[in-house]
């Protein structure tokens, strides 16, 4: 058993983030997955190029490189839905298959007769996963659902970028789409959950995951200010609300970030910087002081910050045991000797780029450790494969099955 989910087959329905990166986590911890794309033209997310994927010579192929990030490790076959000999197919796979992992809008499937109800009849004990931007529930819940318009939706643009007023103030999404990206988080656990409940019991669950749920949840400690106070958090930049100093600082040649956790760690920061007057002042001594009195106090560590090179910082404030790094851009962080030493770029190999750079799970297990072997499919690269090995399909059915674009 190849990682602590090699026991366990997964029928990806799902398209573009939320819902693939669900199936990709489930990948990399073992699971068999078996995407199901459209005939010719395969996950929406396959477009979402420049840039793309290259070939071995060089040039351009239709898979963008978006579409790699969400999909190691999977198996792709094509399969038109909206043929009945299409239905079958995939009735017959969700027989096979422990979890189903789907988001479309809420009542698609069923129409195709591929709802939970439906496959539920047909495999008590499958885990129906549906990811959709509103949820199973309430009166939003046939409208479609999108990252930016669900960061803007629920919270997190209110919470990020610099404040109004000030330079390039204003409301920002995230540099990433972390709402898709927190909810297929959120699926995954919820499979893992689903999974070990039917150990127990022996039945299959309908999961119900929401993007808009999924990025309220995301806002964590700045939920809970609000309750508190009454008073909906604000944009404060980089800086946090609940911590000072825990920012980034311009240095002589560039900038450098400070996490100051505790009051012990502003202690040291304050020696190793040689203000130790800054960690004995009330105005300061103690965390809750420090908030009070943000403005002045980053003025003062702004002006210490600034007679010294980055690196001078880096390496003064690591042998002071004080949490800092730089802020490096993505090629940077790629070059960082912990990255390489963990291991996180992989090369996997693809049958059109050769080899193809991809990105290794944080998940680390003693016991069952991950196995990086297939890197995101092409289009329909295994329809013969499962429909053969998993159906009992001939090469005579399969061909009907392409005649009749069923596949």
């Amino acid at each position: 058993m190849a990682g602590p989910l090699g026991h366990v087959r997964v029928l990806d329905l799902s398209r573009v983030l939320a819902g693939p990166w669900a199936g990709q986590n489930l990948a990399d911890l073992g699971a068999e997955v078996i995407k199901v794309e459209r005939p010719k033209v395969g996950d929406d997310s396959r477009a979402f190029g420049p840039p793309w994927v290259k070939d071995q010579a060089g040039k351009d192929t239709k898979d963008s490189a978006y579409f790699t990030s969400a999909n190691r490790g999977k198996k792709s076959i094509t399969v038109n839905m909206a043929k009945p000999e299409g239905q079958a197919l995939l009735r017959a796979l969700a027989q096979k298959c422990d979890v189903l992992i789907e988001n479309y809008k809420f009542g698609d499937l069923a129409r195709y007769g591929l709802g939970y109800e439906e496959l539920a009849k047909l495999n008590p004990g499958l885990i129906y996963c549906s990811v959709t931007g509103f949820g199973q529930t309430g009166p939003q819940r046939e409208h479609p659902g999108y990252d930016f318009m669900i960061q803007g939706m629920g919270g997190m643009m209110s919470v990020t970028g610099e404040p109004d007023g000030a330079p390039g103030g204003g409301p920002q999404r995230a540099g990433v789409p972390v709402a898709d990206i927190i909810t297929g988080m959120y699926a995954s656990i919820a499979i893992c959950a689903a999974l070990a409940n039917r150990a127990e019991t022996g039945k299959g669950q309908h999961l119900d995951l929401a993007l808009l749920d999924s990025q309220i949840a995301l806002l964590a400690y700045q939920n809970t200010n609000y309750f508190a106070t009454g008073t909906p958090p604000k944009r404060i930049g980089n800086l946090h609300p609940n911590i000072v100093p825990y920012q980034p600082f311009k240095t002589a040649d560039g900038d450098v970030i400070l996490a100051c956790g505790n009051d012990n760690l502003y202690r040291k920061f304050c020696e190793a910087a040689g203000s130790p007057e800054l960690a004995t002042d009330p105005r300061y001594a103690t965390n809750g002081k420090r908030v009070e009195n943000r403005a002045e106090l980053t003025a003062k560590l702004q002006a210490v910050f600034s007679k010294r090179p980055t690196k001078e910082w880096v390496a003064l404030l690591e042998g002071a045991g004080v949490p800092n790094g730089p802020i490096n851009n993505v090629a940077q962080v790629f070059e960082e000797p912990q990255v390489k030493a963990r291991g996180i770029r992989l090369e996997l190999d693809h049958p059109v780029a050769g080899k193809l750079p991809s990105v290794a799970s944080p998940m680390r297990f003693s016991g069952t450790p991950l196995e990086f072997k297939a890197a995101p499919p092409v289009l329909g690269q295994h329809t013969d494969e499962v429909l053969k090995g998993l159906l009992g399909k001939s090469d005579a059915d399969i061909a009907r099955l392409r005649a009749e674009e069923a596949i």
